[in-house]
């Protein structure tokens, strides 16, 4: 995942099985396994760059965050939990019952964006698809996920453990960089 900038778990796995002549699913280890070995090569081999890296990510997260904080933004996923590549995204979610009024804020930014949708899945077996933008700020990729208001209530299941998602507000995010 990391050498090759993959960044689905599913496909990480049946690339690998497939180079290793694997064909028993169950000999694949977990997505949280898989995580837990991108967070333990990353600081074993590459302590200062992966650390630098994560900081750098983190404050552009957190200026994105400032920019649209009408939206109670929330940083989730790689940078959040540290297991963030130089392939990763930085991923927040924002909340409004119209993914349009989130546009406007990013048009007044003078910031350019493209529109983007995810499937996300929820506890009970729901999914939903969700709209979102996706932006670069200083050379790293942003994806904006709108969920309505009520969205803040409910964290879409982490593709890694199948829980609710972690979720961190600015000030938190603040916190991990030393704002």
């Amino acid at each position: 995942m990391i050498e090759h900038g993959i960044v689905d778990f599913r496909l990480a796995k049946r690339k690998a099985a497939e180079r290793l002549a694997v064909t028993s699913i169950g000999a694949l280890p977990s997505n949280a396994q898989i995580e837990q070995c991108l967070a333990e090569r990353q600081r074993i081999f590459e302590p200062l760059a992966h650390g630098a890296r994560l900081g750098d990510m983190r404050r552009v997260a957190a200026r994105v965050m400032a920019m649209l904080a009408d939206f109670e933004p929330r940083l989730v996923g790689p940078v959040l939990a540290g297991t963030a590549t130089s392939n990763t995204a930085i991923e927040l979610h924002v909340f409004s019952d119209t993914p349009e009024a989130v546009a406007q804020v990013l048009a007044a930014s003078n910031v350019a964006c493209g529109e983007c949708e995810r499937r996300c899945r929820y506890s009970g077996g729901k999914a939903a698809m969700v709209p979102g933008f996706t932006l670069v700020e200083d050379l790293q990729r942003v994806v904006i996920l709108v969920f309505t208001e009520n969205g803040l209530r409910e964290a879409p299941l982490s593709p890694v453990d199948g829980r609710p998602m972690q979720r961190a507000s600015r000030a938190k995010v603040a916190t991990l960089v030393d704002l």
